[in-house]
């Protein structure tokens, strides 16, 4: 079980569809992001997040269940304007049943932990907060209706929503959370993904989080659960599943391309990775596609 991931890894735990997202560019901003999700979900673990953060219910009503993995199961009813506040270190175990009709469509916001000041917020499940959801709605029709979205306007709704959670929701308790702060995770992702090709530098993305090697490590796993060599390797692997499945280019040109400058070695990796080698994986992949068609 992950104990613990990143605001920028979390939707992978979660079957959805991104329908919009805005990107914290710092940690006194949001992490916001609006999502499509199934109507009806059996049991997924959540790991936990550095972040407290809400979720905000846009449209259909369900029953939404959860528990700490292996406890009694805690029920809401919830609609439109309802709302989750989680601020859990350890794991949630979640599932729920949407009413069919209407579309199950939720507005999830990672709060920047520069603006909590170190406050502790409880837990609320299936709240209703007439003042919260008018905050969370100048961000939702500044993701739908200004393209692109103003972060200096979503950055001023955060200072009033931090404030009027810390009021309202505060506890007496400090915890510190741990783990990478969304934009600097963010910030990690980007620079991996722009360097596929190149050879792991832990040193440079360590730099760009302001952290030195071994606690920028110790953080990220923290954060995303694989260590950043390990994480660099799997965004190297699924690249190299993209260029198999979307081009005709050679495997040994896809190794290069994602910073394998030896074939066989790239292909005993991709094996271990991915249960077969990348000519059985292009194979398969043409194969259940013209099945389809």
């Amino acid at each position: 079980m992950t104990q613990r991931t990143s605001a920028e890894t979390f939707e992978e735990y979660i079957p959805g569809e991104l329908l919009r997202e805005h990107r914290a560019q710092s940690s006194r901003d949001l992490f916001v992001q609006i999502l499509a999700r199934r109507q009806a979900q059996e049991n997924v673990i959540i790991p936990a997040v550095p972040e407290p953060f809400i979720v905000w219910i846009l449209s259909g009503r369900a029953v939404v269940e959860e528990r700490s993995p292996g406890g009694e199961w805690l029920a809401s009813h919830v609609g439109a304007g309802d709302f989750f506040l989680t601020t859990a270190a350890l794991p949630t175990e979640m599932r729920w049943q949407a009413e069919p009709g209407a579309p199950f469509i939720v507005m999830h916001v990672y709060i920047g932990v520069a603006m909590m000041q170190e406050s502790e917020l409880r837990e609320v499940s299936g709240g209703r907060d007439e003042t919260l959801s008018a905050l969370l709605e100048h961000i939702r029709a500044e993701l739908y209706l200004q393209n692109p979205p103003s972060a200096p306007f979503i950055q001023g709704i955060a200072q009033a929503l931090a404030v009027h959670l810390i009021r309202t929701y505060g506890t007496d308790v400090k915890r510190h959370r741990g783990g990478l702060q969304a934009y600097k995770l963010h910030r990690v992702f980007e620079a991996m993904r722009d360097e596929l090709a190149q050879p792991f530098d832990l040193a440079r993305l360590a730099s760009l989080t302001e952290l030195s090697e071994y606690h920028f490590s110790r953080v990220f796993k923290q954060s995303t659960g694989l260590s950043p060599s390990h994480y660099f390797i799997r965004l190297r692997m699924e690249e190299a599943r993209r260029l198999l499945s979307e081009t005709d280019d050679a495997v040994i040109n896809i190794a290069l391309a994602v910073g394998y400058n030896s074939p066989s070695h790239f292909a005993s990796l991709f094996q271990k990775v991915n249960g077969v080698t990348p000519s059985q994986y292009r194979s398969d992949y043409l194969r259940s596609k013209s099945t389809t068609v």
